[in-house]
């Protein structure tokens, strides 16, 4: 029922498939010879490499019996010997994995999901997301918001990936290959990411049961340079030419008002087709070209003129009952949205705190002070402080403020990474097998106590 795909590698020299413990691989399409096998018990899935050779293959074995499920990387045709996989990567909680190559087939992306969430968080299961390289390398990609992961893409350059995860309003976030986040985009209403062919350009979209609100994103910048809607769209594709947008709405996903759209990115329509009503659209898509045929232009952000009026629907207006409709709106959100991290108000630009806050943060300052007082009055000048009034000056110079907001919350920052360190290891010295972030974690802590104190004396 599922995996019986043939695969077939990019220049079409090598053909795989998957049958009984094992996959076969044909070579020239010679598919009466089977050229090499890779055997392993329950062997559920596979991916073979994009690119040239060498071929490098993905295998994905299901847990079972309290065993770990796990993914291998192997390079075609080195199979045999216990030293043979270049990477594996064992996780639990996975019925199904989905395995992404990068371009350049140096790493792999498994989206692990399990069919039922034990913790009841969510109807459709759990997911985590693993990061595997060939020169072995692994790591749990942490993802900031709980909830599903709906979409993960590797960017053209192989150095990085979106993913767009989270309970909605969701969240997208760029990760870079040690799997650190490099830019937050906040949340919206969002379930799919679409990198242009160069690699310049990201467009986070909600398709299927969202309302097809796009946001294309310079991503070289982290500028925003458009926000179009394309509703019920059921088919989104770049050209290659980096410049130009599909989207399409076809059956039998939707049987009514079939057609499809070309945008450019900065958000003009310049072509549009409707099908006759009594007519379906099945599929569109666009001429292919090998790669590098385009050149990759300057971003323009400007919206390029064009002919075909944008009919978008303006959004209806929430439903007030009579007795809400004279008065003044009140600004209630299911959901509080979070900004791009690049958007996100400073802290010196804060509004004005309301007059219960006020009081509320000079009560808190009046006990911070009384406490510091206390424990200046209970310390004797003469005597040598002991240990513990040394930790008690310390927290004291740890809790002091800067009146500088920005300093102090990178001073929160610091600590926090700290007592993140201390507590990885106290992990290792009970004998856990740690992550390659993790360990680089620990590395940094040096580095992370002489900016803590630098920022002290600052103060």
């Amino acid at each position: 029922m599922q995996n019986w795909c043939p695969s077939w590698s990019e220049d079409e020299t090598v053909c795989a498939r998957n049958v009984n413990n094992e996959v076969h691989f044909f070579e020239n399409n010679n598919l009466n010879t089977i050229a090499n096998k890779l055997h392993l018990q329950k062997i559920n899935d596979f991916v073979l490499s994009p690119g040239p050779q060498p071929y490098k293959v993905a295998v994905y074995v299901p847990g079972s019996k309290g065993a770990p499920s796990f993914v291998r990387l192997y390079q075609y045709p080195n199979f045999d010997g216990p030293h043979a996989a270049l990477a594996n990567k064992s996780f639990f909680k996975a019925d199904k994995v989905t395995m992404l190559w990068n371009k350049k087939a140096t790493a792999v992306l498994v989206i692990a999901s399990t069919d039922v969430d034990k913790t009841g968080a969510s109807y459709y299961g759990e997911q985590t997301l693993h990061y595997i390289a060939t020169n072995g390398e692994s790591a749990v990609v942490q993802l900031p918001k709980n909830g599903p992961i709906y979409d993960v893409v590797w960017n053209s350059s192989s150095t990085e990936f979106c993913a767009v995860y989270g309970f909605m309003p969701a969240k997208a976030t760029i990760f870079n290959l040690k799997c650190d986040p490099v830019f937050d985009f906040g949340t919206g209403p969002r379930n799919a990411a679409y990198y242009s062919p160069h690699g310049h350009i990201l467009v986070l979209a909600g398709f299927g049961n969202l309302r097809g609100q796009m946001e294309v994103w310079d991503v070289k910048n982290y500028k925003l340079i458009s926000k179009p809607v394309a509703s019920d769209s059921t088919y989104f594709a770049w050209c290659p030419d980096g410049e130009h947008i599909l989207t399409a709405t076809c059956a039998p996903r939707l049987r009514v008002n079939n057609g499809f759209k070309i945008w450019h990115y900065t958000g003009s329509v310049l072509h549009k087709y409707d099908v006759p009503s009594n007519a379906e659209l099945w599929q569109v898509s666009w001429q292919p070209f090998l790669d590098g045929i385009f050149p990759t232009k300057t971003i323009s952000y400007q919206a390029v003129p064009s002919d075909v009026p944008n009919e978008e629907p303006k959004a209806a207006t929430a439903y007030r009952p009579p007795a809400l409709r004279n008065k003044p709106n009140t600004n209630s959100k299911l959901h509080e949205e979070e900004p791009p991290q690049n958007m996100k108000p400073q802290p010196g630009n804060d509004k004005p705190l309301s007059k219960t806050a006020l009081k509320n943060q000079r009560k808190h300052e009046a006990k911070k002070a009384a406490k510091q007082e206390a424990r200046s009055d209970k310390s004797p000048p003469d005597l040598a402080p002991t240990p513990a009034a040394q930790s008690s000056a310390q927290n004291t110079i740890s809790q002091s403020t800067s009146g500088n907001p920005e300093v102090d919350k990178k001073i929160k920052n610091l600590k926090k990474k700290l007592k993140a360190i201390e507590q990885l290891k106290e992990q290792a010295t009970a004998g856990k097998q740690l992550e390659k972030n993790q360990l680089e974690k620990i590395q940094k802590e040096k580095a992370l106590l002489q900016e803590l104190e630098d920022l002290e004396l600052g103060i």
